[in-house]
């Protein structure tokens, strides 16, 4: 009656590639809840870290089409992740180190499809109005001001898309954000029916 979509072996690749230690702590959580990613452009650049081991880019690569196809619970922290593609620092390659014990401990974790006959479509949206404001930042980085969108589209009681994005306008309030996040969703939503 129902379908289960994980990608263990995917996640082991990645896993392997980080060179995760058996000793690392278990994460309950994708990343940390308590900070956002900046450029942080005081802290040691990732490629001059003897500490990490892997290609930052390949990774977030790898953990962008794992959240794309069978993690929506990562998205979020994958999105963060590659928003500093261009120039990782260390805090970064902490970031995918974290995010790699929570898949390590998650692994088993996937989609599931168990289809309803009696659901139609459901779309949740929801925005984080200038969530990531940050004033010491807003000068290297204007973005902090933007909100950001996030939503999940099921037909039949599955899961069919899912999103988290910043998003491209700034918006003025918070109603006005939960409005560009509803009709983002709706970009989706509308070419599927």
């Amino acid at each position: 009656g129902s379908y289960e979509f994980t990608q263990q072996v995917l996640i082991d690749t990645i896993l392997d590639d980080v060179g995760l230690k058996p000793s690392y702590k278990k994460k309950l959580i994708p990343m940390k809840s308590s900070r956002y990613l900046s450029h942080h452009i005081d802290s040691t650049p990732f490629y001059d870290c003897d500490s990490f081991q892997f290609n930052y880019r390949s990774i977030v690569g790898k953990l962008n089409y794992l959240a794309q196809t069978s993690r929506p619970d990562i998205i979020f922290a994958v999105h963060q992740l590659a928003r500093y593609s261009a120039d990782p620092r260390e805090d970064h390659g902490k970031a995918v180190e974290w995010l790699a014990m929570y898949l390590n401990h998650t692994k088993t974790l996937g989609v599931i499809f168990k289809v309803d006959p009696k659901a139609g479509f459901e779309c949740y949206a929801d925005a984080d109005f200038a969530g990531a404001f940050h004033r010491e930042f807003s000068q290297q980085d204007p973005a902090t001001a933007k909100s950001r969108s996030g939503w999940y589209i099921m037909y039949a009681g599955c899961p069919i898309v899912w999103a988290s994005k910043l998003q491209t306008l700034v918006a003025l309030s918070t109603t006005e954000a939960e409005y560009i996040a509803l009709s983002s969703a709706l970009r989706d939503v509308i070419p599927i029916m």
